[in-house]
Order: structure tokens, then C-alpha cells, then sequence
């Protein structure tokens, strides 16, 4: 059997607040290969998650603690979903190929994450164009303009360029 502790979900999101991208996983499958990837992961609010897609997946996410403002874009980087879990979303799923960002709003948040396997690192291709890299000195920006966007704002360079 396996599961998921307080206790464990603690010494996670203490290892999420140590790391550089402040995030860190537990994985409930044992092999990157697995067919089908579970895993925690505990985010901070400071961390920084490039809009993205998995062409290969879909993709099931749910809060286990904090809330988090889950977006999703057009090809363009105009947000045509915006939910937040962890309040009054509790699990959502979305299809292979969507453009889609997180923003972790509480310290020591916690998502849990179901996908196909097996694991696929992210290609520069897969990020909404002008977007790929994670450059801390546009975290802060990047953050700051995902907690406020709503539906139809659209994601630019000039748009985080107010933050």
C-alpha cells in the first residue's frame, strides 16, 4: 500500500522551501516509465511554472493543501479558463496538447498530479512561445500577472512589464 502522511506532506513542502525552483515531488509510482505518473508536489508561492502543454497526456490535478490558480491559453497566450483549486474547484482534468500554467497562492501548497507515462521532460517547443526557461529575474512578474489574470487578458512580455 501506499500513501501520503501529514507528517510526509510536511517534510515534502520543507523540501520544496530548500530547493532553487522552491518545488519538490514524492512519487507514487516507482519507475519514470510507469504507465501512469502519480505524484505530489509540494509548491511554493514564489515558485515559477512557465505556461506548458504535454501533447503526449492528459493531465488530472487536485489540492491536497493551499489553493492554486490553475490558467489556460490559447495558442496566442490569452487565458481562456481560469480555476482555482483548492476552493471552489476541487479536481480537474484537462486533455493532451492544453496550454495550461500554476500558481501556488499558499505557502507549503500541495498538488496531486495523475498523468500518462511514461515521463517526459518538457521541450522548448512545449512552452507558450516567449516563454520557455525559467528566468528568476520574470518570476516575480510572471506570478504577480497569473494571480490577477482573468479570462480573455493575454500574456505578453508588455503585459508583465507593469509588475
Amino acid at each position: 500500500m501506499k500513501y501520503l502522511t501529514e507528517t510526509q506532506l510536511d517534510a515534502l513542502s520543507a523540501t520544496a522551501r530548500q530547493s532553487p525552483r522552491l518545488r519538490a515531488n514524492h512519487n507514487l509510482h516507482t519507475d519514470l516509465n510507469d504507465p501512469i505518473q502519480r505524484l505530489a508536489i509540494a509548491m511554493e508561492p514564489t515558485t515559477s511554472i512557465r505556461p506548458h502543454r504535454h501533447n503526449h497526456t492528459w493531465e488530472v490535478l487536485t489540492a491536497l493543501r493551499g489553493r492554486f490558480v490553475v490558467l489556460y491559453f490559447d495558442a496566442e497566450g490569452t487565458v481562456t479558463q481560469r480555476c482555482l483549486l483548492g476552493d471552489d474547484c476541487k479536481v480537474m482534468e484537462h486533455g493532451a496538447g492544453e496550454l495550461h500554467a500554476v500558481l501556488s497562492l499558499d505557502e507549503g501548497g500541495v498538488i496531486f498530479e495523475v498523468k500518462q507515462g511514461p515521463y517526459r521532460p518538457i521541450s522548448e517547443a512545449d512552452y507558450l512561445p516567449g516563454f520557455a526557461g525559467d528566468d528568476p529575474a520574470d518570476n516575480a512578474a510572471l506570478n504577480a500577472w497569473y494571480a490577477t489574470a482573468q479570462v480573455g487578458d493575454r500574456l505578453t512580455t508588455a503585459a508583465l512589464a507593469r509588475y
